[in-house]
């Protein structure tokens, strides 16, 4: 009797044919993706082989393969055919603008859809293709993070370390920063710290305690290690997380206003040209200072939404993070804010 054997899977495929059917459908769309992006970068920004290769952390191999991939799916003519080549255009746009090292721009499914979905997916696709063994992450929360939580292919690393970036928040309906942190952290099997002290205290007397009295300096410490920040952005909309479940005052957000403010990264808030807010509520503040973010090697925002693009160019300009994820709305309008 013949043996049966298994074909061997397609390079653009990038699972085994024994995987789950979701995991082969995320590792499908991020070969498509990157198939899209080669073509962009060879037939329009007349890029060469070896200059796509550098941009996309491949060798020149691969690059031959998705372009000739490209070419024989038909999803290259004379031009891009694709309904993510708008996509394309805005991420390589993106990361020019601000000097990204990658930009993810997810479409829209309507007017009206909920883009933290997309996002979400999005960030747990690439997180899935980026965290290592050996990799310490810091991590901070939203709705978007906790979103891509669902996406992120489960996998033990050795040595693997996660920090959260903000204390935990003593009045939880719905999602908390502790929380994202260890649940992220189970997916790999990994080591978790986290900042056991509320976000916001009352006094900076009570913050400098807790660093220097209560054990919180090692976490402090901790961060300035770290090989990447994975992190999101809030803006000052009264329908934000922190403001709709009443964490975080409605005074203080009028104030923030009043000040200048248009979003925050961790509860550091910052006006338009990314300066942080000068405003008590910063040296009371339980989280890891944006100048020790600055200084990682891979910094992350994963984040969108129209009502949320000027808090995002903020934060491009505060945090300059590395790679962004974010929608195709948010990105033309994060876009047009930065020309005018």
């Amino acid at each position: 009797m013949t043996k049966k054997t298994k074909p061997s899977p397609a390079l653009d495929d990038g699972a085994e044919f024994d995987a789950p059917a979701a995991d082969r459908n995320l590792a499908s769309a991020r070969t498509r993706r990157m198939r899209l992006r080669a073509a962009w970068m060879y037939f329009i920004e007349e890029m060469t082989q070896n200059e796509i290769a550098q941009q996309l952390g491949v060798g020149r191999v691969t690059v031959v393969r998705l372009l000739s991939d490209a070419r024989d799916r038909h999803e290259v003519k004379f031009s891009i055919e694709s309904g993510l080549s708008e996509c394309v255009r805005l991420e390589r746009e993106l990361e020019k603008r601000f000097g990204l090292r990658e930009a993810i721009v997810v479409p829209m499914l309507g007017p009206d859809a909920d883009p933290s979905k997309s996002i979400g997916a999005a960030t747990g696709l690439y997180l899935s293709n980026f965290v290592r063994a050996g990799m310490k992450i810091g991590v901070g929360w939203g709705r978007t993070l906790h979103e891509s939580l669902r996406y992120i292919h489960e996998s033990p690393l050795a040595d693997m370390s996660v920090v959260s970036l903000l204390g935990g928040i003593t009045r939880v309906k719905r999602s908390n920063p502790s929380e994202f942190a260890w649940r992220f952290s189970s997916l790999f099997q990994a080591e978790c710290y986290l900042l056991p002290a509320p976000a916001i205290v009352d006094t900076p007397q009570t913050r400098q305690s807790l660093i220097e009295r209560c054990g919180l300096g090692e976490g402090f410490e901790r961060a300035k290690s770290l090989d990447a920040v994975l992190i999101s952005v809030g803006n000052l909309e009264p329908t934000g997380t922190a403001y709709r479940d009443g964490f975080v005052s409605d005074a203080l957000r009028r104030s923030m206003i009043q000040n200048g403010a248009v979003g925050e990264v961790l509860f550091h808030y910052f006006d338009a040209q990314g300066k942080l807010i000068d405003h008590p509520i910063h040296d009371c503040v339980m989280a890891i200072p944006t100048s020790t973010l600055q200084r990682v090697s891979q910094r992350i925002i994963a984040s969108g939404g129209l009502d949320k693009a000027p808090a995002m160019l903020g934060a491009l300009r505060l945090v300059k993070p590395t790679v962004l994820v974010t929608d195709e709305a948010a990105a033309s309008r994060i876009l047009e804010l930065d020309a005018a």
